[in-house]
């Protein structure tokens, strides 16, 4: 197994000191993909967040690059961490390459202006995930998936090793889902370590490496996508029967039974 890049040791997450679950374990590693599936309500947003400092543990410690999370500053955690929000229109009408030199404030500071170089890797990020045509195009007026290629390509001008993915692919069109899933697993051949959440296990079994289920604030199991994305686990994690599983994946691989 590749190096450990971020890591949760006997880790419980809530708020005010009252944790949703038991103690979580989870490791992420250089160059794989790391699948969270659970129900709404389920705690995943919770747990991203003290993933990536913005909310404290009630127990446990969080480890980037093997040193505790509270050892760093927010301006070094979002060089070594980037988020990956959903894709939304938004309020402004910035250019596309406008939105992505921003991920560029962790590196050069929140008031600076951008350089020559911050524009040359904007360009470079965009180029990387195959959209740089969309450049001077509005980014209110793109697709919902080219939106979420640039929030992408808005984070790898952190040059940050870990991508943290909000439901990338959610409410995307079938092809706009397919240029997001097929960027996701480029950017794993690279060397990134992506961790996302999903509510599509036939997306999780595409691109990710192992899935951790998660309910009520804590994984209730993790290995390999394959083994745990069985119609037995997410008839429990959902609260379905075999049934009514089987009857919606019926040209699946594994989760068809």
């Amino acid at each position: 197994m590749s190096h450990s890049l971020l890591k949760a040791v006997q880790l419980r997450v809530g708020y005010q000191h009252k944790a949703l679950g038991g103690a979580i374990d989870l490791a992420l590693h250089e160059g794989e993909v790391l699948a969270l599936l659970g129900p709404n309500g389920s705690g995943k947003t919770t747990l991203f967040r003290t993933l990536l400092g913005l909310l404290k543990p009630v127990s446990g410690t969080v480890y980037l690059l093997d040193k505790a999370l509270n050892t760093y500053s927010r301006r070094q955690i979002a060089q070594l961490a980037a988020y990956v929000p959903q894709a939304q229109i938004g309020s402004f009408d910035f250019t596309v390459e406008e939105m992505v030199i921003m991920g560029r404030y962790a590196a050069i500071g929140r008031f600076s202006q951008p350089s020559n170089k911050d524009r040359h890797i904007a360009l470079a990020c965009l180029r990387q995930l195959g959209i740089e045509q969309l450049a001077n195009a509005s980014y209110m007026r793109i697709s919902g998936g080219q939106r979420q290629l640039v929030l992408i390509a808005r984070a790898l001008t952190q040059n940050a090793k870990i991508l943290v993915l909000d439901e990338p692919t959610a409410s995307l069109d079938f092809a706009n889902q397919i240029l997001v899933l097929d960027s996701i697993c480029q950017l794993r051949a690279q060397g990134m370590a992506i961790l996302l959440c999903t509510h599509q296990p036939e997306h999780a079994l595409q691109v990710a490496d192992r899935v951790a289920l998660y309910n009520h604030g804590e994984i209730q199991t993790q290995g390999k996508a394959q083994d745990m994305l069985t119609v037995e686990n997410l008839a429990q994690l959902y609260g379905l029967t075999s049934m009514q599983i089987k009857a919606h994946f019926k040209v699946q691989t594994k989760v068809d039974g």
